[in-house]
């Protein structure tokens, strides 16, 4: 009775007390008071303003652009967003974006396979499992309740399994550990059986996840001692930078250059270095998650174990798709160049649940006339020599003189800028170093200034806006350099969203097909997968389609860039024979197919191209 009484008398005594907070005073955002983002949010919904506009109208209310916005979007009658934002069940969950009986128009939509593809695949490498089994380590292990603690173990366990399947060792330096280089394919229950993980539901671990949000958690920890490692000061150590020391000196190993073999050097310098490595194993677990048939999964073993990777491969997109085709009312996917459209149709709609009925396809021309277009099929060049560019032959010293000549005649008539395709960096370096060797480069750069475009995103702008420069400081007739030449790659940074409109791109040169690597494991698993699902078309195997859809609508991108307004004209060269068989001529634009001439000869080819710009230079001084 007395332990009651005094329990009791405790109780009633903290009712009047005021209650101490161990955090101490609560720090909020100036900007997110409810009354400043109510008052936002009409401003949003009475003018269409952009993302910069919001911005400045949110720093003159003091009162925070995003979560106003976000407050906005159910009394909203248009909501532009992110292809992510909508493909992505999660990103659609947080952002409040409800697709019940709505109408969703898509548009640039020729990447939207590749962009659910993407979006639903993961890849952690070594090192990246090896920090995160260690941060859980250090900071989680004796604070939790018990059935957190079971769920911290089953993560440790499954962590441990991904790192014994890579072939290191848990708790050693990844970047010293090495292993057997290699690279195998498995499915999703081989994979679980060979990290001995099956036994785990993955499932519950998903839900635990989302439910304690713990790879945000960690995020903020990994930033805090990610860098310098833990220090101290006057000599005092506290039981916290105790804890913690052991991780800073290991993510400095990570950092900092290895001291492993020469083989081995360089191994984790980029690859492993991200605030939350915690939030890429979260990715990859829930990708396993995914039915058996619909995924794969990739390792890819290298000579240490902070370079080895596993990465899920996400095979049948429509599976994410058809969440999206069920809760909405229609779905308007557009595009410029959506050739060839059988791929939405069978691994996108069909395969989704929709049947054919409900599917309508629209065609219509383009905005500029006929004759402002000019595409050229290629098939012999000016010395005789017939343009195949397969693997075998596009190497020869053969081929790649004649495709110099065939570029040589092309700047002598070509006014402004000439931007030429090349089916791969290490195509474009191996023929630029044999022009160069032969003097074909030095002629070229007589005729017009010689751009390269850059391997890296940053420097793209810089390059473009050089470009841009020399062609509008270069007259289109007189002696000396007469505009540009860009060599670029199909599939690269300048091949879409980059505008050639005017004198920035009169024609644009394509050096053979630039097909996809067919010995990639990932591709190969693609189509043997649409063999296995999807019905054969026009009798050929629909994974022989695919990659002929893969390399058109890369083909399909960057000859688009020529042609920007209604009053642009331009030439299409396709240096490659291959384009002229019906199969192929079928794929490329409306458009551009209805005005498409084949040239058995390079004589009657040059010919119609120099006809071609001498009638719209006449048209011009008109």
């Amino acid at each position: 009775t007395e332990l009651q009484k005094n329990k009791h008398d405790k109780k009633n005594k903290s009712e009047w007390e005021p209650k101490r907070s161990r955090r101490g005073h609560t720090v909020t955002c100036a900007f997110s008071a409810y009354e400043k983002l109510m008052s936002m949010r009409n401003d949003v919904l009475a003018t269409v303003r952009d993302i910069e506009q919001l911005v400045q109208h949110g720093r003159a209310t003091h009162s925070c652009p995003y979560y106003s916005t976000r407050l906005a979007i159910p009394a909203a009658q248009v909501v532009v967003l992110p292809y992510q934002s909508l493909l992505h069940a999660a990103t659609r969950k947080s952002s409040g974006i409800k697709l019940k009986d709505q109408i969703i128009i898509i548009d640039e939509a020729h990447n939207l396979i590749d962009t659910i593809t993407t979006l639903h695949s993961a890849e952690v490498n070594g090192a990246q499992v090896e920090i995160s089994a260690c941060i859980y380590c250090i900071c989680y292990r004796s604070r939790l309740k018990a059935k957190n603690l079971m769920y911290i173990k089953q993560i440790l366990f499954v962590l441990e399994g991904l790192v014994r399947t890579l072939g290191g060792k848990v708790g050693l330096n990844p970047v010293a550990q090495s292993t057997q280089s290699g690279t195998e394919l498995l499915t999703i229950n081989d994979f679980l059986f060979r990290a001995q993980i099956d036994n785990i539901n993955l499932f519950k671990v998903q839900r635990y996840f989302e439910k304690s949000m713990i790879s945000r958690k960690l995020s903020g920890f990994v930033e805090k001692y990610e860098g310098s490692g833990v220090t101290t000061h006057s000599g005092f150590i506290n039981k916290e930078n105790r804890r913690t020391d052991g991780l800073g000196r290991f993510l400095q190993t990570l950092q900092s250059k290895p001291a492993a073999p020469p083989e081995q050097q360089g191994a984790v310098e980029d690859r492993n270095t991200m605030a939350s490595p915690m939030m890429l194993v979260e990715s990859f677990l829930f990708s396993l998650t995914n039915s058996n048939k619909d995924g794969r999964v990739v390792m890819e073993k290298q000579a240490c174990l902070a370079q080895s990777s596993v990465k899920f491969l996400m095979l049948n997109p429509a599976v994410h798709f058809a969440q999206i085709v069920k809760e909405c009312r229609a779905i308007i996917i557009a595009g410029g160049t959506m050739q060839p459209v059988t791929d939405f149709k069978q691994q996108l709609l069909l395969s989704a649940g929709v049947s054919e009925e409900r599917i309508a396809e629209f065609s219509c021309g383009h905005v500029i006339p006929p004759e402002n277009i000019l595409p050229v099929v290629l098939c012999v060049g000016p010395s005789g020599q017939e343009l195949e560019f397969t693997f075998q032959t596009r190497e020869t010293p053969q081929m790649m003189e004649e495709t110099g000549r065939v570029l040589s005649n092309l700047c002598n008539v070509v006014p402004g800028g000439v931007v030429c395709f090349f089916p791969s960096y290490d195509y474009e370096r191996r023929i630029l170093a044999h022009w160069e060797t032969i003097g074909v480069l030095q002629r070229l750069s007589a005729k017009k200034k010689v751009f390269r475009e850059p391997k890296k995103a940053s420097q793209v702008e810089q390059v473009l806006s050089e470009y841009t420069k020399c062609i509008q400081r270069s007259c289109s007739t007189g002696g000396g350099q007469s505009g540009a030449l860009l060599f670029s790659v199909v599939g690269g940074k300048m091949s879409e969203g980059i505008n050639f409109s005017d004198d920035l791109g009169r024609c644009i040169v394509v050096v053979g097909m630039p097909y996809p690597n067919i010995k990639s494991p990932e591709l190969q698993e693609k189509m043997a997968y649409l063999n296995k699902h999807m019905p054969h078309l026009d009798g050929r195997s629909p994974g022989k389609a695919l990659v002929e859809n893969l390399c058109m609508k890369a083909v399909n991108q960057s000859i688009g860039r020529a042609i920007r307004h209604r009053g642009d004209y331009a030439c299409i060269v396709l240096c490659d024979r291959r384009y002229s068989r019906g199969s192929t001529l079928q794929k490329l634009p409306e458009w551009i197919r209805t005005s498409t001439h084949t040239h058995s000869s390079f004589g009657p080819a040059f010919a119609s191209i120099r006809r071609f710009f001498l009638e719209k230079r006449q048209m011009q001084h008109i």
